[in-house]
């Protein structure tokens, strides 16, 4: 089962999706605010400096922020945000974690 967590000061939130291995992640934070149209996810399994199975998939823009419901395979995930600039938030290179 998907650990969810906030990150009120990042404006991300992660939350367990509606079935096994699903994620429904919400990012509501630099790159919204900074005024993107749009923001893609990009996520990889592994060990957060060695990440294997890498995808970017494009968020949907909604009033709370921007959405993605994905699944996630492995035991731990980690992701990072870019918008349509190539403009980046990966928590000042910290990236962020999703644990099962």
């Amino acid at each position: 089962m998907i650990k969810g967590w906030y990150d009120m000061e990042k404006g991300v939130e992660v939350k367990a999706g509606a079935y096994n291995n699903e994620v429904a992640v919400r990012y509501d934070g630099l790159l919204k605010k900074s005024g993107a149209d749009r923001v893609f996810i990009h996520y990889g399994g592994g060990s957060p400096t060695h990440w294997n199975s890498i995808a970017t998939q494009e968020m949907d823009c909604t009033t709370r922020g921007f959405e993605k419901t994905m699944r996630v395979s492995e035991t731990q995930a980690h992701i990072c945000f870019k918008d349509s600039a190539d403009h980046w938030d990966n928590n000042s290179g910290h990236n962020w974690t999703i644990r099962q």
